[in-house]
């Protein structure tokens, strides 16, 4: 009788609306993260501020939804998902936060082709989760168009690896005997990159359990 009862009543929309504004702000936080990397720098102070900006907004965003998760008594899908689906989303932009600070505490002003590029990876990842995120909301009607945008973030993601394998190893020829402390913080910087698309890849992952639950 409630599942009935259930299935007559509209679904909370506003969680969508929700999860396009945290993925626009993730948007906007990798394009200043690419920025920081591409201009370095005196520009980095400026794009270090949009950072911390960009995670302050997607962290009440958050916030929205998981308050949103517990009023609501009818939610478009499981509770559980959608509480996974924006922590996931909410760790990529949080993982970028943690990458300015460690470029700002180690005075990194000057970054490898290979950071750089992984910066564009990044922001590339971003915009696929802007594109598959309001698809969720007739998942039924999108499953083609979802699942290859997954993955293609999965795919984005294997070659974010191969630019972090390389670029720890240019580094450490580069380095090895010169200045093993400029090897030293790079690998630091090339590890927190690595995590940022390791977060859009548990993003993708999120919203591909979601489709096979839901369809």
């Amino acid at each position: 009788m409630l599942g009935w009862f259930q299935a007559l009543m509209p679904k909370e929309e506003r969680f969508f609306d929700l999860f396009v504004r945290h993925a626009e702000t993730v948007v906007a936080g990798a394009e200043a993260l690419r920025g920081l990397l591409t201009e370095g720098g005196d520009r980095i102070p400026h794009y270090v501020r949009l950072i911390v900006e960009r995670e302050t907004e997607a962290d009440d965003i958050t916030r929205g939804v998981l308050l949103a998760v517990r009023r609501s008594f009818i939610t478009p899908f499981d509770r559980g998902d959608i509480q996974g689906l924006i922590s996931s989303m909410d760790d990529a932009i949080d993982q970028m936060h943690q990458t300015a600070k460690v470029i700002t505490l180690y005075e990194v002003d000057r970054f490898e082709p290979a950071m750089v590029e992984m910066g564009t990876i990044i922001l590339q990842a971003a915009e696929l989760t802007r594109r598959v995120v309001p698809l969720l909301r007739t998942i039924d009607k999108n499953v083609a168009a979802i699942n290859t945008l997954t993955e293609e973030i999965t795919r984005i993601e294997e070659r974010a690896d191969q630019l972090h394998d390389h670029g720890r190893k240019a580094l450490f020829q580069a380095h090895r005997q010169s200045d093993p402390m400029a090897f030293i913080v790079g690998i630091e910087v090339y590890s927190h990159l690595e995590k940022v698309v390791d977060r859009f890849e548990d993003v993708a992952n999120k919203i591909s359990d979601i489709v096979v639950e839901q369809v």
